[in-house]
């Protein structure tokens, strides 16, 4: 491996200390109808090959920009496949660390069928090894479909460029008005990037990632000894109704909370904890970002938003396909309700109510605020297939709010009537009490140990199977 290139660079910098084996050091172009021979193509702008991190075996590529840019042609794409098949036969994952100028144009129709041929390989790998893509420059045109068909995507924030058209081509565009092939962009309105960064905390986030991750479908090797307390409590935990991330942090072993997709349609959190040494997912609504100070920065409706769904569907999908159990903390009033909104409302939520009924995993929902209506019912409630579901003292569940049903009731009423009613009504209809009355909510719990609980359940659960209707695959 060239050690003056960035591409081995970032290699080293990824993987555990001298562990890295490169394989198809010797491949390049062939010669081609430009006279491509003329021009040395080393290792045909792609580093392949092997290492752990961690003690994980992992499967690296890493386009050298160096090489005709990066470019991908027949035999650089030939490479990438040949590591997918070794990762798939041996069942660990595959990281991308991407810097191209995309389709080598010289290679022609060579070049478009090997694209074709990665895009097939990572079709087959999905749900089967973890695939992750790391993007440092450019990737753009049919390139941008690679990152898209992984798990996960990481992008440097300042010099990486990820776009299907680019910004100038988009009509009445200008990458001064809005750069739609920034960094910015594909996490907070594309959704596409899980992680923004500069580039030694992108290598550093995705061993953080790979760590927590099964190495395949098949062997759920994500666990580690725990040294945190299993009932340790937490009575701060009450006060993160609004900010479910630090709420996440607080129950996880040794505190740690790595969310995913941050940055994108923020009113509902993502991401993994481990709980007495069990990866988990995590997936919980939330009306407010709290800063370092512990400060409300930012302000959401307690409803379910399009982006949301979706984001949280992509998600559960993600952890069923690799038998990671999903936790839920539920605190939601309702649906957002805008005309953008609406024009996709009802199929992001569908969606997400498919992605939870759907996957067999081990699943526990803690219902922490409000529980409204269908939106509460579409997160993870006990009617779609929560296996366990828990709720705070103070949590209310219900069609809706007591003062808007009581309005309903008793309309032509007067105020102290209303009043009146919306008092029995919270009591009788929509507390976590008549919840658990009809065997909806299995315990009510104190914030506090909400920790000790959930780990319970998961134990309880480790050997849950669940058999489904015998078809090829649903069509949500």
């Amino acid at each position: 491996m060239s050690n003056s290139s960035q591409a081995s660079k970032r290699i080293e910098a990824l993987l555990d200390d001298n562990s890295f084996v490169e394989i198809g050091a010797k491949v390049t172009a062939r010669a081609t109808d430009f006279n491509l021979k003329q021009v040395k193509t080393p290792s045909d702008g792609v580093i392949t090959g092997y290492g752990v991190i961690d003690g994980n075996l992992v499967y690296v590529y890493s386009q050298d920009a160096s090489v005709l840019g990066g470019s991908v042609g027949e035999m650089h794409a030939k490479k990438i496949v040949s590591l997918y098949n070794l990762a798939m036969k041996t069942g660990a994952p595959v990281i991308g660390l991407i810097d191209s100028a995309g389709l080598r144009l010289q290679e022609a129709t060579d070049a478009l069928n090997a694209f074709g041929e990665i895009y097939l390989k990572q079709t087959m790998a999905s749900g089967v090894i973890p695939q992750i893509t790391a993007v440092f420059g450019s990737c753009g045109g049919g390139l941008a479909l690679i990152p898209t068909l992984t798990d996960f995507t990481f992008m440097e924030g300042s010099k990486a460029k990820l776009f299907v058209n680019s910004p100038n081509a988009i009509e009445g565009n200008t990458v001064d008005k809005c750069n739609t092939a920034s960094a910015a962009f594909q996490s907070e309105e594309a959704g596409i990037v899980d992680v923004v960064a500069e580039e030694e905390t992108i290598l550093a986030k995705i061993r953080e990632l790979v760590c927590m991750l099964p190495s395949n479908n098949e062997d759920n090797d994500a666990y580690e000894e725990c040294t945190d307390d299993l009932n340790r409590v937490n009575p701060e935990i009450e006060g993160c109704v609004g900010d479910t991330s630090i709420a996440l942090s607080l129950i996880a072993d040794d505190q740690n909370f790595l969310e995913v997709k941050g940055a994108y349609a923020k009113n509902m959190v993502t991401g993994f904890l481990r709980l007495n040494g069990m990866t988990v997912g995590a997936v919980a609504n939330r009306s407010e970002i709290c800063d370092e100070e512990g400060n409300v920065s930012e302000k959401f409706d307690a409803a379910l938003s399009a982006k949301g769904c979706e984001k949280a569907a992509d998600f559960v999908n993600f952890c069923d396909a690799f038998g990671i159990p999903v936790l839920s903390l539920t605190n939601v009033a309702g649906f957002a309700a805008t005309k953008c909104e609406e024009k996709n409302m009802a199929k992001a939520v569908a969606k997400l109510t498919y992605a939870f009924a759907n996957a067999t995993v081990p699943k526990v929902n803690v219902v922490i605020g409000k529980a409204y209506g269908s939106a509460y019912v579409a997160m993870n409630s006990r009617a779609i297939g929560a296996d366990m579901t828990y709720a705070w003292p103070n949590a209310e569940i219900g069609t809706m709010d007591a003062k808007l049903a009581a309005k309903i009731i008793c309309d032509g009423k007067d105020a102290s009537e209303i009043d009146a009613c919306a008092k029995e009504y919270a009591a009788l209809q929509s507390s976590a009490e008549s919840a658990a009355a009809r065997g909806y909510v299995d315990q009510i719990i104190d914030a506090g140990e909400t920790r000790k609980y959930v780990i319970g359940a998961f134990e309880m659960l480790f050997t849950k199977r669940e058999d489904r209707p015998g078809k090829k695959h649903g069509t949500v």
